[in-house]
């Protein structure tokens, strides 16, 4: 969550030095993640089992439309990942902060929850991954390689994580740029990113090689547009411009309630849009609104559910949440159930159960290893206060000099 000192926007033109907390956002993460996991527990086939559903309907006439509506949201959630980051980080950047310390405190936030999630797949059930494509995964560059072999390893939601890790290493550099932009560009600014987004989509086709996935791209057209790091910078510089907009107060009054009807609209249009533009590029432009506009509510002071204490709770565990899902949906699922479905009533009542499981894993995960390592490491040692100077020496008054001896 964002701590802040004060609950008011600063003043245009200016880089706040006391940021105002927004609750909100941290609620938005978790509807992100829940977005992926909704895709994830309901895939027709389990990775793991490819014999095996996920799903818990026995009746397919059920499965396969819920499979259907929800296998768009995903990388939508990812999208909204990438773009809120950006938010966040630009919004809560200080002006003189070194690049190592923030650097340090992004390694600490993510390399512990992911080392501790690999560690348990490589255990579990991901033994026989080749050395190449655990050790890629391990360091979080395995998504700069369209080798299947390295995309597909370990705990592989992971590979969002190499596209963090490249927007971690140019944001110092990336936010001294986006604070010289002038804020009458600020929104075409904003444009030109959310384009950026579309234009990925729309060269994707020209991308050669691979081989046919069997859903309209090549291995090598999905890798480039969806998991590549470097083209996902798009999302991540729309949330830092976005940051500045709403900084700026060029926000316009758009509640949320309009955005979540245009994310709406945005995620029907995904699941009629060919790929790549079902990605992001269908709903970059609302996901960008309800952002702007959850941030816009919490500096008007307004009271919303998103920055309930239950949300803001569910937004802090929102990434262990989003790092344990293969771990509970795919391995534990198969493990304690097999390839079992079952009627109406009981799938739901599993699909809660699913659910439990996997934020009592994110909860534990978050407790015992995220928010201890954040606390101990995160803030770096203090620089030692200068020290004050000595007083002068003191010395006695002189006696006057006698007439005609020098002084």
């Amino acid at each position: 969550m964002l701590m802040a000192e004060t609950t008011v926007a600063p003043p245009r033109g200016s880089a706040p030095r006391h940021r105002a907390s927004l609750p909100s956002l941290t609620g938005l993460r978790f509807l992100a993640a829940l977005l992926v996991f909704l895709t994830h527990s309901t895939v027709l086939a389990n990775p793991l089992q490819p014999t095996a559903p996920v799903g818990f309907f026995a009746d397919h006439d059920i499965a396969g439309p819920l499979a259907d509506l929800a296998g768009k949201a995903g990388a939508i959630g990812v999208s909204f990942f990438f773009v809120l980051s950006g938010f966040v980080l630009t919004w809560s950047a200080t002006p003189g902060d070194r690049a190592t310390a923030f650097w340090r405190r992004r390694g600490l936030k993510i390399y512990p929850n992911h080392v501790v999630t690999w560690a348990l797949a490589m255990l579990l059930f991901a033994s026989a991954t080749p050395v190449h494509a655990w050790l890629s995964n391990l360091f979080l560059v395995h998504g700069f390689s369209n080798r299947i072999e390295n995309l597909q390893s370990v705990n592989w939601p992971a590979w969002s994580l190499c596209a963090e890790l490249l927007f971690y290493a140019l944001f110092p550099l990336l936010v001294l740029a986006v604070r010289r932009i002038p804020e009458t560009r600020l929104w075409l600014w904003a444009a030109g990113t959310a384009g950026g987004v579309v234009a990925v989509a729309a060269l994707t086709p020209l991308v050669p090689g691979g081989a046919d996935t069997g859903h309209g791209l090549t291995l090598n057209q999905y890798w480039f547009s969806y998991m590549f790091p470097p083209p996902r910078l798009f999302e991540f510089a729309l949330g830092m411009v976005l940051a500045r907009i709403v900084a700026a107060g060029r926000w316009p009054r758009i509640g949320l309630l309009p955005a979540a009807a245009l994310f709406a609209g945005g995620y029907w249009l995904a699941n009629v849009a060919p790929p790549p533009y079902y990605f992001s590029a269908t709903t970059i432009v609302p996901v960008a609104l309800v952002i702007g506009a959850a941030a816009a509510s919490d500096l008007r002071g307004d009271d919303g559910w998103l920055g309930s204490r239950p949300m803001v709770w569910l937004g802090n565990v929102s990434f262990a949440f989003y790092m344990v899902q293969v771990l509970v949906v795919f391995y534990a699922r198969r493990e304690l159930l097999g390839a079992h479905t079952y009627g109406v009533a009981a799938a739901l009542g599993l699909y809660a159960a699913l659910f439990l499981a996997n934020l009592l894993a994110a909860w534990l995960l978050h407790s015992l290893v995220e928010r201890p390592v954040v606390r101990r490491w995160g803030r770096g040692r203090p620089r030692p206060a200068p020290e004050a100077p000595l007083p002068p020496p003191r010395t006695a008054p002189r006696e006057p000099v006698p007439s005609g001896e020098p002084g």
